[in-house]
């Protein structure tokens, strides 16, 4: 895109953004037209922050037919993040679930019952971007600090809600969103003590977690509640992949623990690591392939220790 679309964009968006602050829409549309017959990019939305700005319209607008536009508008330049090669691709079936999620009634989520009492058309209802930034009406918006720690705590919260692109196409007000979820930590340990900093510590490594873009996705989209996201534990932040791996080694921990225990052959011939002894158990098991070595399991019978080798 050369340097003239762009510095169009910008323009519409300093307008929209006036517009927002004076809680004045008077010529969004004529805006909103004018971005629609502009060619969008990943690029030119990442530089001009256009997304924000038409957001901020959507929210504050009461016209309808802004409204509409504002949400086509957003949920097209969403498309461009799951184009192949763009940095929000991802598989299909995580597509399905991300877009599925924050409007099925079975989650119970505020997001869906604010939807269902809306007089807006029934194609919203399944909007994705009118789900983008309805966190932010369901919740209360975070009361200010003066608190430095919190102050830096908030910032880097919303820095990791930043780290992808995906909040440039949501819509995501990331410095409010932030905001919420320290907030809600603070008001569950009532001072900026290590239990709090480690606590907003991990959230932000998650969030941050390039291998793991659904659970930023899930809160920007407000499908994880900022209340949610406090509290959520490592287990429930992980990626699959991650969850995968550590079933496998409790798996693993479970059979050698079994193995080592449970019937096997006794001996001299090991001494234990710990205790010195030598009244041991052992069993031998094929735990690799064929023309590998067998795994040998030892038990120490006098204290308990359990090792193996090749």
């Amino acid at each position: 895109m050369g340097k003239k679309e762009e510095e169009e964009i910008i323009r519409i968006a300093k307008k929209m953004d006036k517009m927002a602050q004076k809680k004045n829409g008077a010529g969004a549309l004529d805006l909103l037209k004018e971005l629609r017959s502009i060619p969008m990019t990943l690029e030119l939305l990442q530089s001009t922050r256009i997304g924000m700005s038409v957001n901020a319209i959507r929210k504050q607008s009461t016209d309808d037919e802004v409204t509409s536009l504002a949400k086509s508008l957003i949920k097209s330049w969403k498309k461009l993040l799951d184009e192949p090669g763009g940095c929000g691709d991802k598989p299909s079936d995580d597509k399905r679930k991300e877009q599925t999620t924050p409007s099925s009634p079975s989650q119970g989520s505020p997001e869906a019952k604010e939807e269902g009492s809306s007089s807006s058309n029934s194609s919203s209802k399944s909007d994705p971007a009118d789900n983008s930034n309805s966190l932010i009406h369901t919740f209360p918006r975070a009361a200010n600090t003066s608190d430095s720690i919190r102050l830096k705590c908030r910032e880097l919260m919303t820095q990791a809600l930043q780290s992808g692109d995906d909040h440039i196409a949501i819509g995501a007000d990331c410095d409010e969103l932030g905001a919420q979820i320290e907030e809600l930590i603070f008001q569950e340990f009532k001072n900026t003590d290590m239990k709090y900093k480690n606590r907003v510590r991990s959230r932000i490594s998650n969030l941050k977690d390039m291998k793991n873009p659904n659970l930023r996705r899930t809160v920007l989209c407000g499908s994880v509640t900022p209340e949610r996201m406090a509290k959520m534990n490592a287990e429930e932040m992980a990626s699959d992949e991650l969850r995968e791996m550590r079933k496998n080694l409790t798996k693993e921990a479970v059979r050698d623990h079994q193995l080592s225990t449970t019937g096997g052959t006794q001996t001299d011939l090991f001494t234990c690591g710990k205790c010195k002894g030598k009244c041991c158990t052992y069993t031998q098991v094929q735990t690799r392939s064929a023309d590998e070595p067998m795994t040998t399991f030892v038990f120490c019978n006098d204290c308990g220790n359990r090792w193996k080798f090749c």
